[in-house]
């Protein structure tokens, strides 16, 4: 094994670029105390903690003046990068990942019965308040499948649109897949197969078919 160990004649020092001037890497006198046997430190006012606001405040006003207003197109690039994007890759990442470099053939799309997601999104308004901060803009996803159900089994009770529900939400997932195009692609070659599935937990059955 080998190693790099640098010396130097003094204690180096660093240019700070919110400081006009340069500053020192490590400042006041240092400590040889080992760090087991330091009393822990005695903070006696906050006057500390405003002066560290103040410098900062003061540090972004320099940065401000002398390198931001005076060269704005450098940070361009770095603010179009920066802006907020609305596509979520996560799940088509993994999707992806799957399909291209693992070749999988099969991907089963399995809903279940008693689901809370299927009860929340079937007991959901179209117009009022939300309950909660994300529950009812997942659910949304299956706002169609919803009004279908609602349409073609207003006469069933509750739990049996509940059940209907599953399976259609399932069928909703499995158009979604279609979107991707790498889904797309490999379906036209035959190489991918998607399946939806049902598994019903309180009377142990599992019910597939093929969209």
């Amino acid at each position: 094994m080998g190693g790099c160990c640098c010396c130097f004649p003094s204690k180096p020092r660093r240019e700070n670029p919110m400081h006009p001037a340069a500053e020192p890497l490590i400042q006041g006198t240092p400590n040889h105390t080992p760090p087991h046997h330091q009393p822990p430190p005695v903070i006696t006012s906050t006057d500390e903690g405003k002066n560290a606001v103040v410098r900062l405040k003061n540090g972004f006003q320099r940065f401000k003046m002398n390198i931001f207003d005076k060269n704005p197109k450098l940070f361009e690039p770095l603010k179009k990068d920066q802006s907020p994007k609305t596509r979520h890759c996560s799940i088509g990442s993994a999707i992806e990942f799957a399909l291209v470099v693992l070749k999988v053939e099969y991907i089963v799309v399995i809903g279940h019965s008693r689901c809370a997601g299927i009860r929340e999104l079937l007991s959901l308004k179209d117009e009022g308040p939300n309950a909660y901060h994300f529950i009812e803009d997942w659910v949304k996803i299956g706002m169609n499948a919803k009004n279908k159900v609602q349409r073609e089994n207003r006469l069933l009770p509750f739990d049996d649109q509940c059940t209907v529900l599953e399976k259609e939400a399932v069928n909703v997932s499995l158009r979604n897949l279609n979107s991707y195009p790498f889904v797309k692609d490999r379906m036209s070659k035959g190489a991918l197969h998607l399946i939806g599935a049902r598994y019903d937990f309180v009377h142990g059955s599992f019910e597939t078919w093929e969209p």
